[in-house]
């Protein structure tokens, strides 16, 4: 009983915090014509409410696809068009075509941010609350630690809460496709992961691991009896899964053709704003969108992207563990976010979510990541004017997780698993690589905080306008690569000695 009232306090505090950065501004507030991501989302609702399905993704005079056109899969569209549908109820000038564009007031706020509360309550964090009272190990008080340090993170509610997106419902999908997994529910498991896919197409980051996780344990029960079974009931799930939510667009093929040109815009370039990833951190020295063909740039990003992909998620075909699957999910999204085409810095939302599974495993490297994905958005959240939630948010998961989870007492060398580096790199020196570890973090919070309060003090030179947002974007991505590295090499080197892997289907 204890437990459950600390768990609702530590859900009540997760909403306070969400609604108090609620209160700030949002993308493109009071910037017209285009404004952003939250006129968007409001766009998106006017049109599926007020067209048929046949026009949401085609260019017409009703429908403007240079102005925020659709471009996500269907589920985001029936999302929008229920939103509206509510909308309609309360205001319909809120959604009234044409009229409606670019539409602000402080009612319309109001609903909009109820929208995003309203998706975490239902999907999200009651994803979290289940996955750390049954997947994580430990006492009934390092399991609402972690709970309530995974609903601090203040990447996911700096994005939905302040610039304005709904990741709660992709996110939280994923979270349950990964609790389903973790408990045994296959079938279920991948079902929820084929709607994140569908609302989604980002999702693609964690599928590769959910593909080996579930075909590798098919191979390890024996492809002819119970393996074989399993196969066929996964299998099922996901097509029956996808034809439901594609079945509009199924009947005529241009539709369907059309969906997927919209959410695969591969002609938009390798990267557009400055973004934490090896190419627009490459951009810097050598430029690669002036040098190469963007025939080249696609393929060049592809093979990047599956050299840096593809090693973790063969481990866990081959062993497919719990243990292995949190790592491949991390594995795979950085690999995605770090040489993939076309990356947002939001995209880093999607690293995030495996790497707060593991805050219970490895509270250091996790709470240290966390942190750099916050800053690596931090030229889009000046942008939205979320300088004061950013740093009050970010400051606090850093206090809060330091203090509950004693993230600076698991630095060692033997739970960072650091002898694996000295047999790689042969250091000649018997130094406590633990230590260095720690001073590394010590100086990355130091260089995050001085840029961050630099970005706003100082105006940078005229003749480098973009010279803050590429040092960020730069520092951000140091550090995710040697991420990348750390949970390679921890993959292929076993889970950490304190943990029996109980969990491991």
């Amino acid at each position: 009983m204890q437990t459950w009232s600390l768990i609702s306090i530590c859900v009540l505090l997760g909403v306070v915090v969400r609604w108090g950065v609620s209160l700030n501004s949002y993308s493109g507030a009071g910037k017209p014509p285009m404004f952003g991501d939250y006129e968007a989302q409001r766009h998106w609702q006017e049109v599926t409410y007020n067209l048929p399905i046949r026009e949401w993704y085609f260019n017409s005079t009703n429908n403007d696809l240079a102005y925020w056109g659709l471009d996500y899969p269907p589920l985001t569209a029936y999302h929008s068009w229920l939103c509206a549908y509510i909308a309609n109820i309360i205001n319909p000038e809120w959604v009234k075509l044409h009229k409606s564009r670019g539409h602000e007031s402080p009612e319309h706020k109001l609903f909009m941010r109820t929208t995003v509360l309203v998706v975490d309550l239902l999907l999200f964090i009651p994803a979290v609350v289940l996955y750390c009272l049954y997947l994580t190990d430990g006492s009934s008080k390092k399991k609402v630690s972690v709970l309530l340090c995974i609903l601090l993170y203040p990447g996911i509610i700096l994005i939905d809460y302040g610039h304005f997106q709904y990741n709660g419902v992709s996110l939280g999908l994923a979270l349950w496709g990964i609790l389903g997994l973790g408990l045994g529910w296959d079938a279920l498991g991948s079902i929820a992961f084929s709607l994140a896919l569908n609302y989604k197409q980002m999702e693609l980051y964690h599928a590769l691991p959910f593909f080996c996780y579930l075909l590798g344990k098919c191979f390890k029960a024996g492809l002819i009896g119970h393996g074989f079974f399993l196969l066929v009931r996964i299998a099922a799930a996901v097509v029956v899964t996808f034809a439901l939510c594609w079945l509009p667009f199924l009947s005529d093929p241009a539709q369907a053709l059309q969906v997927v040109r919209r959410i695969f815009p591969v002609a938009r370039g390798l990267f557009e704003d400055k973004v934490a990833n090896t190419w627009c951190s490459l951009n810097v020295l050598i430029k690669i969108r002036t040098l190469m063909s963007s025939d080249a740039q696609l393929y060049l990003s592809l093979v990047f992207t599956l050299l840096a992909v593809l090693p973790s998620s063969i481990r866990l075909l081959t062993r497919p563990t719990f243990w292995h699957f949190k790592l491949a999910l991390v594995n795979s999204s950085l690999g995605f976010f770090l040489f993939s085409y076309q990356v947002h810095e939001k995209s880093i939302l999607l690293a995030a979510l495996p790497v707060c599974l593991l805050l219970d495993d490895l509270p250091f490297m996790s709470v240290w990541f966390l942190l750099a994905s916050t800053f690596s958005m931090l030229p889009l959240l000046l942008k939205d004017g979320l300088l004061v939630p950013y740093a009050v948010t970010s400051t606090g998961f850093l206090l809060l997780s330091i203090y509950l989870l004693s993230a600076l007492d698991h630095c060692t060398e033997d739970e960072l698993q650091l002898t694996t580096y000295r047999k790689l790199f042969f250091f000649p020196f018997k130094s406590d690589l633990g230590c260095i570890v720690r001073w590394k973090f010590y100086i990355s919070v130091a260089a995050m905080v001085g840029l961050s309060i630099t970005s706003v003090t100082l105006d940078p030179p005229s003749h480098l306008p973009d010279l803050f947002p590429v040092l960020v974007s730069t520092t951000a991505y140091l550090l995710f690569l040697g991420t990348i590295i750390h949970f390679n090499i921890l993959q292929f080197s076993g889970p950490p000695s304190k943990k029996s892997q109980k969990k491991s289907n």
